[in-house]
C-alpha cells in the first residue's frame, strides 16, 4: 500500500498541482486533429483485423496493426454503478510487415508479417485520450523494426466508463507488465499472430504526461519495476516519488524528451529525474515547445522526437554500435533542440 501512495503523490506533484485537468483537457483536444477526436471505442469496434502498410518512402517495414482485447482476470475496475468487472487492457498492437496484406487464416496468422524476433515497446497515453494521437509516432517506430504495443488505461482514457479518472495512474504499471507477459506469452503461442516475433531480451517502455510516469515507474521503481525493460523513452513524464529516491544499478538505459515551455509537466521535473539517473542517459529538449504536440502532430519537433528516439532504441535496445554517435546526430537540430547526454 506504502508503494501505491508514493506514486499517487507523484502524480499530483508532475500534473494535478500543475494544471487543473480542464486545463490538460483543453490542450489535449487543440492539439487533435477532427479526425481524430471521435470515439476511440467505436474505433476499436470499427477497426477491421488486417494489415496496413506504411506510406513512408524508404521504410523498410510497413505496418501492420491488430486490436487485442486483453483482460487482466487479476484485477477488477468498478464502474459508475458499482458493478465491477475484470480489468480490460486493450491494446493496439503495431508490427513490422513485408507489404499490404489480403487476409488472414483461421488462425489469424499474417502471411505477410516480417520475420522476427523484434525488440517490444510498450507505450502509455496521457490523461483524458487514447494511443490515437501518437499514432504517427508509434508508427515510426514499427517502420524501423520494432513492435509497438498501445494499451488503452482503462480508467484514465479519454472514453472512460464515468469520464476519465487520474486517480488510476498508480494501477497502470501493473498495466504495462501485463501488456508484456501477454504478448510474450502470444509469441511463444504456435500460430498466433506473434508468434516468435518478440526478442524477450529486448523490452522498452514508453510514454507522454501520465504514460510517461507510468513507463518511468515500470523501468525504475522498487514496487513497480519490471526487470525484463531494457530501455526508457519518457516523453514529458518524468516524474518521480518524493523523498529520498535511486535509480538502479544496471537499470534500463534512458531517454528523457521535455518541451522547454511545457507547463502541465514542467521542465524541472525531468531536470531532476535526469539528474539522478544512472548513465546512459539522454535528455531532449524541445526548444519553445510545450506537452502534447511535440508528440502528435507538431513538425519539426514531431520528426525530430521521431529519429532520436529510433537511434537510442536500435543503439540500447538492438545493441547497433556508435549508439551514443547516432542519438547526438540525429538529435542535431540548432534552435529547435538540444541533447544532454551521458551514455
Amino acid at each position: 500500500m506504502a508503494a501505491v501512495a508514493v506514486l499517487g503523490a507523484a502524480s499530483g506533484c508532475g500534473v494535478v498541482a500543475a494544471a487543473p485537468r480542464e486545463r490538460v483537457r483543453a490542450e489535449v483536444l487543440a492539439a487533435r486533429r477532427p479526425a481524430e477526436r471521435r470515439s476511440e471505442s467505436s474505433d476499436v469496434a470499427r477497426w477491421p483485423a488486417v494489415r496496413r502498410s506504411a506510406s513512408a518512402g524508404g521504410a523498410p517495414f510497413a505496418v501492420g496493426e491488430r486490436i487485442l482485447r486483453l483482460v487482466d482476470h487479476s484485477r477488477r475496475i468498478r464502474l459508475p454503478g458499482g458493478r465491477l468487472v475484470p480489468r480490460p487492457v486493450t491494446t493496439i498492437v503495431r508490427y513490422p510487415a513485408l507489404g499490404p496484406a489480403t487476409g488472414t487464416d483461421r488462425t489469424g496468422a499474417a502471411p505477410d508479417r516480417a520475420a522476427g524476433p523484434f525488440g517490444l515497446v510498450v507505450f502509455g497515453h496521457g490523461f483524458a485520450v487514447t494511443p490515437r494521437p501518437y499514432a504517427a509516432l508509434l508508427r515510426a517506430w514499427t517502420r524501423a523494426g520494432f513492435i509497438v504495443a498501445a494499451p488503452i488505461f482503462p480508467l484514465e482514457n479519454a472514453n472512460a466508463p464515468g469520464g476519465p479518472d487520474e486517480d488510476d495512474l498508480v494501477n497502470q504499471p501493473r498495466d504495462m507488465r501485463f501488456v508484456i507477459s501477454s504478448l510474450l506469452g502470444l509469441s511463444r503461442r504456435r500460430g498466433s499472430l506473434l508468434q516468435g516475433m518478440i526478442d524477450s531480451r529486448r523490452i522498452a517502455v514508453s510514454g507522454q504526461s501520465d504514460g510517461g510516469e507510468t513507463a518511468l515507474f515500470t523501468a525504475y521503481v522498487p514496487g513497480y519495476r519490471d526487470l525484463r525493460v531494457r530501455a526508457a523513452v519518457i516523453l514529458s513524464g518524468a516524474v518521480l516519488p518524493h523523498g529520498p529516491f535511486r535509480f538502479p544499478r544496471g537499470g534500463p538505459a534512458l531517454l528523457a524528451t521535455q518541451g522547454t515551455a511545457d507547463t502541465i509537466n514542467p521542465p524541472r521535473f525531468t531536470d531532476r529525474s535526469f539528474a539522478l539517473a544512472r548513465r546512459p542517459k539522454f535528455l531532449l529538449a524541445l526548444l519553445g515547445a510545450g506537452h502534447l504536440p511535440p508528440y502528435t502532430t507538431q513538425q519539426p519537433q514531431l520528426s525530430i522526437v521521431a529519429r532520436v528516439s529510433v537511434a537510442f532504441l536500435r543503439g540500447y535496445l538492438d545493441g547497433e554500435r556508435d549508439a551514443a554517435s547516432r542519438v547526438r546526430a540525429a538529435a542535431h537540430a540548432p534552435g529547435i533542440a538540444a541533447l544532454s547526454a551521458d551514455p
